[in-house]
């Protein structure tokens, strides 16, 4: 199960992998962030044609691959003749598209993952389902947590699996994010870190919560958001977090 700060510190949590560095959601990405030190890899995962979870931000494949169209339309087959890598640099040519599955085998004993749905651009149905299933194939329960935006969704993951982490992503300013992550189940809240202060990590806390803020590289909010005794930090630069931590 998710656990609240690591030896008594915040967990280093890599966005996308390290996607700074390297292109995001791939495992050049993955495999970069562990090289930084990170504890938690977050990455994003949507539903194909033929019902594959695979591993990618948007919901069109444009930005990130040398594809067009929408992931939901394809098949898995399709997907993975795409090259995920050569838009971020050229040195990347030849990355592929993951599945999900794919990427719990690797982390297995290795680091957790941060699973968030995404939606198409409303959400797959049945994909809750077949994420579930394949943690547990995988035997990744205990080093994963599934989040979303669509607090729905964190919710019928809960009902599905009760032994499975989850949280509520925010990008605003709840009245009451306790009872937002009590409404779907969530065993943690993933707020932007600008709308992360005191007092919300203290009540989340108090409630058995734990608080872990989205995105920011910036070494000064870092060092923020270690003095509010948040529980993992994501960032685009791991190593900003990583070298925080070294130095405190």
């Amino acid at each position: 199960m998710w656990q609240h700060r690591s030896e008594g510190r915040p967990r280093v949590l890599g966005h996308r992998g390290a996607m700074a560095y390297a292109p995001e959601n791939t495992f050049a990405s993955f495999e970069r962030a562990i090289e930084l030190g990170v504890d938690v890899i977050e990455l994003d995962v949507h539903l194909t044609a033929d019902g594959e979870v695979v591993v990618i931000h948007d919901a069109e494949l444009h930005r990130t691959t040398d594809g067009e169209g929408l992931v939901g339309q394809k098949s898995l087959a399709e997907l993975k003749t795409l090259d995920a890598g050569v838009r971020f640099a050229p040195e990347f040519a030849g990355q592929r598209i993951p599945t999900l599955g794919e990427v719990l085998a690797w982390a297995r004993g290795t680091c957790v993952i941060d699973v968030e749905i995404k939606g198409g651009p409303w959400p797959y149905d049945g994909i809750e389902a077949r994420v579930v299933e394949l943690i547990r194939q995988h035997e990744m329960v205990d080093q994963t947590i599934v989040i979303s935006f669509h607090h729905p969704v964190v919710a019928r993951v809960k009902a599905q699996a009760p032994e499975i982490a989850t949280g509520t992503l925010w990008s605003c300013q709840p009245i009451d994010p306790v009872a937002v992550a009590r409404a779907a189940g969530a065993d943690a809240i993933m707020p932007q870190w600008t709308f992360c202060d005191a007092e919300t990590v203290e009540k989340a806390h108090v409630a058995g919560l734990s608080v872990n803020p989205w995105e920011t590289s910036d070494p000064r909010v870092v060092k923020h958001l270690i003095d509010l005794g948040v529980d993992s930090i994501c960032a685009n630069k791991p190593d900003v977090v990583a070298e925080a931590l070294r130095t405190r």
